[in-house]
């Protein structure tokens, strides 16, 4: 007997992109493949982009593992955060075709996304792909933190892993409002990276005792730290805070729980708490989140900003990407580009 075959044509004839895609959870380098789909329609509310510029954050690593605060619906694609050119506008206008933006999205490791137009943010004239893909993760939860936090000039900040983008973004906003900035490191070269920044103490927390040599060198400790790491080095960092101080979490990337000392906490009075930029930004009234937008941006254009670029990669050429991603001491963004 011969059986035929049901083939969707319209599959067929559909013009084609490239993704990057995995069908179950793990490493990225193990589980990504390049592959080949429909490039989407977009609905009356949506527009079409096409993206230029991707970067890789840890958020998109944790996902790809099923790590991550958000589960993937498997097949998916990866990354949070890119730019791109609108080809197909929405019906209402409010986004025309030609109209550089950033954004947000699940799944932005692909040569092409529909997204509802009111998420698309316009990109400033002057700023290049390669900052503006990496304009709202980092930079704009380390604006949110640091006002969440309230620390005032004079006062003590602590950031953990103060080498990553995140770190770096931390370091240069804080600095502007007099906050004085110590950070961890593990590797001594990036010490004179982060010294460079306006960090006014850096210590790597593989080779130094941080909970001896912070306090001592903070005039009796931390008032806030940022954590981006837990497990061990977490709490090492939460034994530098002074009485009241305040430990907010906003990564795991030592994929590890941080064992906690109750008896700091109740002696002390400290406090621990989670940030996510996704609920910050949602208890935003529009006020506040325009002057979010605004503070970030003027930051990022600012010519005295330092934001660091470690390698450009295209889609195709993913695996040397992350293998540039997870080189010891790297300084600077990993790039998908188109």
């Amino acid at each position: 007997m011969t059986h035929f075959r049901t083939v969707d044509l319209n599959q067929i004839t559909k013009p084609q992109m490239k993704e990057l895609r995995f069908e179950k959870t793990g490493q990225p380098q193990e589980v990504l493949q390049l592959v080949d789909s429909p490039i989407p329609t977009p609905k009356s509310h949506e527009v079409l982009i096409r993206i230029t510029a991707r970067n890789i954050n840890p958020s998109d690593i944790m996902f790809v593992r099923g790590m991550y605060g958000i589960t993937p619906k498997l097949p998916s694609s990866a990354g949070f955060e890119a730019c791109g050119v609108v080809e197909t506008g929405d019906e209402d206008g409010k986004v025309k075709s030609g109209t550089r933006v950033m954004f947000t999205a699940i799944g932005t490791w692909k040569e092409y996304l529909c997204l509802p137009a009111a998420t698309a943010i316009p990109v400033p004239d002057g700023m290049p792909d390669e900052v503006a893909c990496q304009a709202f993760v980092n930079p704009m939860t380390a604006y949110g933190m640091i006002e969440k936090s309230g620390l005032k000039a004079g006062e003590w900040l602590l950031i953990t892993a103060g080498a990553s983008a995140f770190g770096k973004f931390a370091i240069q906003m804080a600095k502007a409002k007099g906050i004085k900035v110590a950070a961890t490191v593990r590797h001594d070269e990036q010490k004179a990276v982060l010294e460079k920044l306006g960090a006014d103490l850096v210590v790597n927390s593989d080779t130094e005792k941080i909970q001896k040599v912070i306090p001592e060198k903070t005039d009796g400790g931390i008032q806030v730290i940022f954590d981006a790491v837990g497990g061990l080095l977490g709490a090492k960092a939460l034994s530098c805070l002074r009485p009241k101080g305040r430990m907010m979490i906003f990564g795991a990337l030592a994929l590890e729980n941080m064992p906690v000392n109750s008896g700091l906490l109740i002696f002390k009075d400290l406090k621990i708490e989670g940030f996510w930029l996704s609920t910050w930004m949602e208890e935003l009234i529009a006020a506040e989140r325009t002057n979010a937008f605004r503070s970030v941006f003027g930051f990022l254009m600012d010519d005295k900003s330092e934001i660091d670029i470690a390698g450009k990669f295209k889609l195709e050429e993913f695996k040397d990407a992350f293998k540039a991603y997870d080189a010891p001491g790297r300084n600077g963004k990993i790039l998908l580009v188109s």
